[in-house]
Formats: structure tokens, sequence, C-alpha cells
């Protein structure tokens, strides 16, 4: 990349941080167009996150279909459901996600997933679509050991963030890892920073684990 396409690039992360970084239409296009200034380098989704999921229409659909048929464009998402903040009602929120689940495979683009909270009705949308759903991951998954085997049936890919340090669940995400439950094949590392990010002095990381960390990580985090 030259100087002033990094340049270019720092002035949109700066902008994005100021406005707040959200997941809707107006963010998908102007993902779209960093990615079109860096073709090859750059690439975006597109989707509606559950919290906008209030603001989609029969045009937000056909908008999404245009970014969807992008060859930059590489995931519909992130989109899903939040019943856990519920910033829009679950009726707008499942109409929403089935609709772009049902963009996601008439076009076989991968789907990024966000669920909090809403595992049994996720799973009822696409078990709809099973026959042919595309390939799918579970972004910052943060759920149950059984909801993580459940989707993994399915053939979805869990994504893990630093929320592995935040869990004190008996039966979640760290037991999940730890016994098997979520094969190294099937799993996908996230940052989702700057929200999930591995607290590396938490007391309960491991010795065997805080042996590992370099001083570049440890200046990091």
């Amino acid at each position: 990349m030259s100087n002033s396409g990094a340049g270019r690039l720092s002035q949109t992360r700066s902008r994005s941080l100021q406005a707040g970084l959200k997941n809707d239409l107006k963010s998908s296009k102007e993902a779209e167009k960093l990615s079109s200034e860096h073709s090859g380098f750059l690439y975006f989704t597109a989707g509606v996150h559950p919290h906008e999921a209030k603001h989609f229409t029969d045009e937000t659909s056909a908008v999404l279909r245009t970014l969807l048929e992008n060859p930059q464009c590489v995931a519909v998402g992130e989109c899903g459901l939040d019943f856990n903040r519920n910033f829009s009602s679950r009726e707008d929120q499942l109409s929403a996600f089935e609709k772009q689940v049902a963009l996601a495979c008439e076009l076989q683009k991968p789907l990024f997933i966000h669920e909090r909270e809403a595992s049994v009705e996720m799973v009822e949308i696409l078990e709809k679509y099973a026959d042919q759903l595309p390939r799918a991951v579970i972004h910052c998954f943060t759920g149950t050991a059984d909801e993580a085997k459940k989707d993994i049936d399915m053939g979805l890919y869990i994504g893990l963030t630093g929320f592995l340090w935040k869990d004190r669940s008996d039966k979640g995400v760290r037991y999940a890892l730890e016994n098997g439950i979520i094969p190294l094949e099937r799993l996908l590392l996230e940052t989702d920073a700057p929200y999930m990010y591995p607290k590396i002095n938490d007391k309960k990381v491991p010795a065997t684990v805080r042996e590992t960390f370099t001083e570049k990580v440890i200046f990091w985090f």
C-alpha cells in the first residue's frame, strides 16, 4: 500500500471511531468504497446488525443484494439476533435476520452471525435453510457448551474473542474449548477490538499460558 493509501485508510479509521462503528447500510457502503480503493488488499462484509433491524425494509434488501454481488464482498453480516439488549424489537430482528439468511443462501455468500441469548431462535431460522446454507460463523461466541455443540453439529464455525477471559460460567466457552467440544478445525480467532481484548493480567490465567506471553504481548495488553 502506498503512503497516500495508508494515509487515507488511517483517516477513514479515525472518522469511523469518531462517528461510532456500526453495522448498517451506510457503513456497508462506506466499506465497499474503501475496499474498492484498495482492491485485492481490503475486503468487506455487508449486512444489518440486529440493533439496526428496526430500519430494515424492502429497499434495504435491494441495496444489500447489490453490495453482496460485489466480488470484494466476502460475507453477509454482521447480522443475527440480540435478545440481550433488544435495541430493535424481537419481531424486527427475526424478520431482518431471516431475510439476510435467505439472501446469503441465494447468493451463496458466507454468513457472519451475531447471537446473544437467542440461540434457539437463531437455530430455528438456520434450520429452515439447512439444505442450502452457505458457510457461517457465530461471531464472538458467548454461549454455552451445549449451544456450541449444536452450532457445530449444524456445520457452523465458532468465533472466539477475548470473551474467553471474561467467561466465568461452569459450562461456557472455556469449558467447551478445554473439553474439545469446539474442534480446532471449526475455531476462528477474532479480536472484536476494542471491546473483547484478551485480559492477560487476569489472575485465573494458568501459569502455563502466562509463560508463553512475549514482551510485545505484555506491552500491548
